[in-house]
């Protein structure tokens, strides 16, 4: 014996990479299950031709996924779509996951790429909510520890995920908060800060430029649930000196990647709802 203890639940090979390890049959019919959730239903040829199968062998599979659930069947449609067992399925994973657990690692890949603080963080009552941070190496930094309230209008996570609220929402939200001021740079009028926030949409991220604090700069992009609602935030902040203004679009990207990242590893929807 070498001494090496391996998880119960799996076998001696499992760190093997050979073929052996995998059930091709299995697998395929697992594509089908997928290409039918992308389509969002579809007949048999459509299935069959997305995934340059014959229809045959994509009717034995979608026969077998009927019988247990995963698979529908319209007869007056033809059309098959994805069945309840498949979300009763899902749904078992959602139950389990943590969105503070599966941030962390994101949240730290994200700092190691952009060199700036990473946060987390969620609207509760009106306000941001922040859940986690992994802090930057440099000496100058943002600083929100888990549990900090911070107002939505003046925070780059308050901002992405107010750009993703209906107006109605928005309005409420901003009205309720009394829009404080707190640097020259804070929006305080709705009017303005909804303007910002149609940007802020279409761009796909959010700034706040020393809004809450003088010299120091946030980017954030929303995280979205299984429907594509926009449930948390990712950020990065750090001073001004360092999130210069040339640099917003660059860290931008990594900020957008690290967003959709979670949002898949929880689950969600990466195309948002409305």
């Amino acid at each position: 014996m070498d001494g090496t203890k391996r998880g119960r639940g799996r076998p001696k090979a499992w760190d093997s990479k050979s073929t052996q390890n995998t059930i091709k049959s299995l697998d395929r019919a697992l594509e089908v299950l997928v290409q039918l959730g992308e389509m969002q239903g579809g007949t048999l040829s459509e299935i069959a031709g997305a995934l340059e199968q014959s229809p045959a062998t994509i009717y034995r599979v979608l026969t077998t996924f009927h019988g247990r659930g995963f698979a529908d069947f319209d007869a007056q449609t033809q059309v098959w779509n994805v069945g309840a067992e498949a979300y009763l399925t899902g749904a078992h994973f959602l139950r389990r996951t943590s969105l503070v657990e599966r941030a962390r690692p994101i949240m730290r890949a994200l700092m190691e790429a952009t060199g700036e603080t990473a946060n987390l963080g969620i609207e509760r009552d009106g306000k941001v909510l922040f859940l986690g941070q992994v802090e930057t190496h440099a000496t100058i930094r943002a600083f929100f520890p888990p549990g900090t309230a911070s107002a939505m209008h003046s925070s780059g996570i308050g901002k992405a995920l107010l750009s993703r609220m209906d107006d109605k929402r928005q309005r409420q939200v901003l009205v309720a908060g009394q829009m404080e001021r707190f640097t020259e740079f804070t929006l305080v009028d709705p009017e303005a800060m909804i303007a910002d926030l149609k940007i802020t949409k279409a761009r796909g991220y959010a700034v706040d430029g020393e809004e809450r604090n003088l010299g120091m700069r946030c980017i954030a992009a929303p995280v979205y649930n299984v429907f594509g609602e926009a449930v948390a935030g990712i950020s990065v902040s750090g001073p001004t000196s360092r999130i210069t203004l040339d640099r917003i679009e660059a860290l931008a990207g990594p900020v957008m990647e690290a967003a959709q990242q979670l949002t898949r590893a929880t689950g969600g929807n990466h195309r948002p709802a409305g």
